[in-house]
């Protein structure tokens, strides 16, 4: 089963995907999927009956816009870094200077809710913010169950589903706030995730093969088997003292390929299609598009 959000004639609305062509669109008062998150699995079974319907409201992919699955935040965006062991060996030497030994535990940090863009959207390229835009192709972890201090065995309970990301990371930025990653991660308009969150008993993650493209080359693969750490210890660890909301997303890390490590490196460039894909998880499609980020603006 595959949970998104699509807008049709105007009007963002939870949907169900069936298939290549389209699905159902929930009752309008069932909310958005984070309130279907937050429900457990009364919601999760009020919103199965209300697709499986013979009243169900149907609805065509061609005759709408998909959007990001979850675009309600309750808090910056989660993420793991380093978590592809060949990662995080492909950039040593490359950090200018920013030399980190092997990481004994997960490493996490977050990212702006305002990065986050639909699955086929632009990615925002400025390059008087920055100089070194970088792909990052990572599966998202969606929690389904408010927790703290979860134990390993029980991780799998906190699961809702998972879907794809593109982490756009300005690597210069980086560099330039001591080597932290949020400002170097937090580019406005800059960073795709959808296109569906998989329920998680869909998905088997030891068979799902994660892939990024750009220009029709292909410059990162790998099995999410490599992960350095699992599913369970990344929520274990996440939620050791700390609490997890139901609704959180979590990236999981990107594998070895990224482009700051190839020699020469390369970065996105005006015009550039990036594609993220994962088996079972679909595909986010996005052109690289030059805007205007670096001019005054007053809030909206």
């Amino acid at each position: 089963m595959k949970l998104g959000t699509v807008t049709i004639r105007g009007e963002d609305r939870l949907a169900c995907l069936l298939d290549e062509e389209g699905g159902i669109l929930a009752p309008r008062a069932m909310g958005d999927l984070v309130s279907i998150i937050e429900q457990g699995d009364a919601g999760l079974q009020a919103l199965t009956a209300a697709c499986d319907s013979a009243l169900a409201e149907r609805f065509r992919l061609v005759d709408g816009v998909v959007r990001t699955p979850i675009s309600r935040f309750r808090r910056n965006v989660l993420c793991t870094g380093w978590n592809y062991w060949d990662h995080f060996y492909e950039s040593a030497g490359k950090r200018e200077g920013q030399e980190v030994p092997k990481p004994i535990a997960p490493t996490f940090f977050t990212k702006s809710p305002d990065a986050i863009i639909d699955p086929c959207a632009a990615i925002s390229l400025d390059e008087a913010v920055s100089e070194k835009w970088d792909y990052e192709a990572e599966i998202v972890l969606v929690i389904g169950k408010t927790g703290r201090s979860i134990p390993r065995e029980r991780a799998h309970e906190h699961v809702f589903g998972y879907c794809l990301a593109n982490d756009v990371s300005q690597r210069d930025l980086q560099r330039r706030h001591g080597g932290q990653w949020f400002k170097g991660k937090s580019i406005d308009a800059a960073s795709p995730i959808g296109p569906w969150i998989t329920l998680a008993r869909d998905v088997d993650l030891s068979a799902v093969t994660l892939e990024c493209e750009l220009n029709g080359e292909l410059m990162q693969h790998a099995s999410a088997s490599e992960m350095a750490f699992g599913i369970d210890e990344l929520i274990a660890e996440l939620s050791w003292g700390m609490t997890i909301h139901a609704g959180d997303m979590l990236l999981t890390g990107t594998p070895s390929g990224i482009g700051n490590a190839r020699t020469p490196p390369v970065f996105l460039r005006d015009g550039d299609e990036v594609i993220v894909r994962a088996t079972g998880l679909g595909e986010l499609r996005n052109r690289v598009v030059a805007t205007d980020l670096h001019s005054y603006r007053v809030g909206d």
